[in-house]
């Protein structure tokens, strides 16, 4: 009898381990980076109204989203051996679209100052930013200083570093925000606006395209250094990503080859006008 119930027992003891092992090995969590290679995509939020980052050009009769953050974008899809999907949105809503997982990373030519670093993650900077004020080529000698845009009229995209840098630098001009820079930048050429507050390579980019249309005005913007660096936004919990990112980032810059990718961009910008 003493050896029937040991047997029994020994079996609910061997059934019970066989459990806990089966339990813990699906309990154990899974990487970001092993969940897009297993869903053989990476999903990647912009918002394509950002030339030579990212904007819409029709190729073969398609509509495409190309730019320098895409071109960043599918060498880190290439790295882990899946494809690239882009997802186009407004840039107010990327930061709830990536915190919800319905994106993997946001490249929008996001800039990771103290606040958006408080709720998400981001990468190694691949880009330096500087801003301008662009301005109609007419005015190109009017706004000389921030004193001379009092009373104007001054267009700045929301939820970005132009529009903190504006608020706290242009507090005499009148500021208007809307989600999307092109919406912006067309209000300029149709005198709706006297200055947009951009980067430096998008008032650049502006210039090259339209040579007759566009200016950099002369009035100084001082951007502060927590506002100068452009990084790939991460989830915070996916710390894995991030360092694969890094590495891809890494590599990238030691072979010149982001600085051809941006020149690249510019170019395609250029045709495509």
């Amino acid at each position: 009898m003493k050896n029937r119930l040991a047997k029994i027992f020994y079996s609910l003891a061997a059934v019970g381990a066989a459990i806990f092992l089966i339990s813990g090995c699906g309990s154990k969590k899974t990487g970001a980076v092993d969940t897009i290679k297993d869903k053989g995509t990476l999903v990647v939020g912009t918002s394509a109204d950002y030339a030579p980052f990212e904007f819409p050009i029709v190729k073969d009769g398609k509509k495409e989203i190309v730019g320098y953050d895409m071109m960043v974008a599918q060498k880190i899809a290439d790295d882990m051996g899946v494809k690239l999907k882009i997802v186009n949105t407004e840039f107010p809503s990327l930061i709830s679209e990536l915190k919800n997982k319905k994106i993997d990373l946001i490249m929008a030519g996001m800039v990771s100052t103290p606040e958006r670093r408080k709720v998400i993650a981001f990468s190694k900077p691949y880009y330096k930013v500087y801003n301008v004020v662009l301005v109609q080529k007419k005015d190109a000698k009017n706004f000389p200083t921030k004193a001379s845009l009092a009373g104007k009229q001054i267009g700045v995209q929301q939820s970005t570093t132009q529009e903190a840098i504006a608020r706290k630098q242009l507090k005499s001009s009148k500021l208007v925000t809307e989600s999307q820079l092109t919406s912006l930048t067309t209000e300029l050429k149709e005198g709706k606006l006297s200055g947009v507050v951009c980067e430096k390579a998008i008032a650049d980019n502006y210039l090259a395209t339209y040579p007759d249309k566009y200016a950099v005005a002369k009035v100084k913007l001082v951007t502060p250094e927590e506002n100068k660096n452009i990084d790939i936004g991460i989830r915070k919990d996916d710390k894995d990503l991030k360092k694969r990112i890094d590495k891809v980032l890494t590599k990238l810059e030691k072979s010149g080859q982001l600085d051809k990718m941006f020149k690249k961009a510019q170019k395609i910008q250029a045709e495509n006008k």
